[in-house]
This record gives structure tokens, sequence and C-alpha cells, in this order.
């Protein structure tokens, strides 16, 4: 039986540093899992990965999971390793949970004004017994009823996590909806199903739908930002937010605005300070998270490059960034992670 053999590694930037990496062939989908004690980003992993072996290591299921937890705390005592899944700026794309099942958009029967991101971006799909979608927000609550029945209130990350744990995932595809639906479910009742999107992509450029997130991580909501109502400077913002959170908040895609200017829009200031500065010795704007500056929404003539100046957004209006003095006191926005 011919074998097509892919070297394939990764890194991680937690204390002593992972490479891991994989081989396998198509036929079979075998997978080895190696680390190697090196120091980089996501982004230098990649560049050498792809220079000495194939690519970042990609999961396509449980099963693959499972082979590289086993195989990393065997060999070493880290907990953090890079593999090759990244989030892309764009469109999000909708999945579905169980890994293998492509998705067709035209069996999806969205709800009259559906899918609407409404109040905040909504990235888990629920159904009802008329077979008619829904999207809502992944921390959302819903009585988690799949071809098992199983009468419990979960969110979505959890209804999964119980479904891959004790079954095999949660209902996927127009087939196994059709089948179960209208055998098993009461008329108006919402289910959580294993419909999903995000902006996240695989660095070999496969199109697998398999993730497998902590369930404290949230992508949908702004449960990772935290609003204070208290009127600092740039400056005292900016330690306020490192010593109580992580950092002062960045914007880097067109999702991270639309979130951030929802808890702008709960200010008591007519703007919110953000994580960035400009500097004088270098001449340009910067993101204080060392963040790249990827996307930017400057209100015209709002785009002021001289010292001591800092950015903010507009709390109410069009929510464009606006350069401040920093001197100047607001609210401001920090970032928990």
């Amino acid at each position: 039986m011919a074998q097509n053999w892919i070297r394939i590694s990764i890194t991680a930037v937690f204390l002593l540093l992972l490479f891991l990496g994989h081989c396998y062939f198509f036929t079979c989908q075998l997978f080895e899992y190696h680390f190697i004690n090196e120091q980089k980003t996501w982004k230098e992993a990649q560049a050498y990965c792809r220079i000495n072996h194939t690519d970042l290591a990609t999961v396509s299921n449980m099963t693959d999971m499972k082979r590289l937890l086993k195989n990393s705390t065997s060999t070493n005592n880290q907990n953090r390793a890079w593999i090759g899944l990244y989030n892309q700026t764009g469109d999000r794309t909708w999945h579905w949970s169980l890994p293998g099942l492509e998705m067709n958009k035209t069996e999806i029967k969205w709800n009259d004004g559906e899918p609407n991101d409404d109040p905040h971006p909504e990235n888990c799909g629920f159904i009802k017994r008329n077979q008619t979608h829904n999207d809502i927000l992944c921390e959302t609550e819903q009585n988690d009823k799949r071809l098992h029945v199983i009468t419990v209130w979960k969110k979505w990350l959890e209804a999964q996590h119980y479904c891959r744990e004790h079954h095999t995932d949660l209902v996927s595809g127009q087939n196994q909806i059709n089948d179960e639906l209208n055998k098993k479910l009461s008329k108006d009742q919402w289910y959580a199903i294993g419909l999903f999107r995000d902006t996240w992509g695989w660095s070999d450029g496969s199109s697998f739908s398999f993730r497998h997130w902590n369930q404290a991580f949230t992508d949908d909501d702004t449960e990772t930002l935290i609003l204070i109502n208290e009127n600092k400077t740039w400056v005292e913002a900016l330690y306020y937010c490192r010593e109580k959170y992580h950092d002062l908040v960045s914007i880097t895609n067109l999702d991270e605005q639309r979130w951030i200017k929802e808890k702008a829009k709960k200010a008591n200031s007519p703007y919110v300070w953000l994580g960035m500065r400009y500097t004088c010795s270098l001449g340009f704007w910067f993101w204080v998270n060392d963040e790249v500056i990827t996307y930017e929404n400057w209100a015209a003539g709002r785009k002021t490059e001289h010292c001591f100046m800092s950015g903010a957004m507009d709390s109410g209006g069009q929510h464009q960034w606006v350069s401040k003095q920093e001197t100047e006191k607001f609210n401001f926005i920090c970032s928990k992670c």
C-alpha cells in the first residue's frame, strides 16, 4: 500500500517552548506528535515548519486530539504548544461540529431575520422542530436535547463537550436533523445543534472544522472585555488594566471593533481609551500589547500624529477612533486575556 508521509512541526511560547510535529498518510490518518524545546512565536514556528518540514500541525478530530495530548504529556512537563489553527480576519464561516461533515449553505433554513448578530456577534446555531435555524450567543444556556435526548440546560460549548465525552458529537448535518427531530423534539422548544461559525483556519490550508476550545474561552461575546466607568488619563488607565486585568484593549479586525463598540456605548464619558499610542521618536501609531495594526477605523481628520497622543473610541455616533491628549480623562476598556 502506497504511503504518503508529511512531516509537520509546532511550537509554543510558554516557559520552555515546544515544537510539535506529526506525520500522517492519508489512507489511515495515522499521526505522530513530537515536542522540541525551542522558543518561538506562532509566526516564527510556522515559518520554521514550512522551511524544515511541511507546516504546523493540523488536528482533524477528537482521536487526533487525544493522541496529541497523550504524546505531549508523556514527553514533557509543559502545558502549552502551538498548533496550526489561527484566526483569519474577514467573514466568519459556518461549520458543522462533527468532523468531516461538509457545510452546505443551501441546507440551512434560517428563521426570518436570521442570522442577525443581535445584539452581539452570535456564532452558534439552534433549531426548532419546524427546522428553522437561529444564530445565538454561544454562552446562552439552552435546553440541551440531541440524538440522545438529554434534558439539561447547557451553554453551546458545554453541550458540545458533553456530547463528545459521552457520545459522538452534537447533531450535525441535515440528514441527522431530518431523521431525529420529528421523533423526539417538542414543537416550540429551541435545541442545541452542532452548527457554529468562526474566523479560524488551519495553517496548511485544510478545511477541517474540528475545534476543541477550553470551555472558559468565548469568541462571540464581550465577556473577555470590561468597561471601566472611571475617568482616568491614558497612562492611569494603562496601569489600571495591567494591574487588575490584562491590558488596555486593542482592535485588530472588524469583529473586535463591533464587540468593543457595544462596551463603549455604555460609557459615561464622550470617549473611551484604547491601548493605542503614538511614538514621536519612531513616527507611528502602535498597540501597547504588541499587536500588529492590521485594521484601522479612524474618524476623518482625527488621526493626529503628535507627541503625547493616545487612541480613543467615540462612545457615541459611529464609534470611530480619535487621537486625544494622554492627560485627558475618559472611561476605558480593559482586556481580560
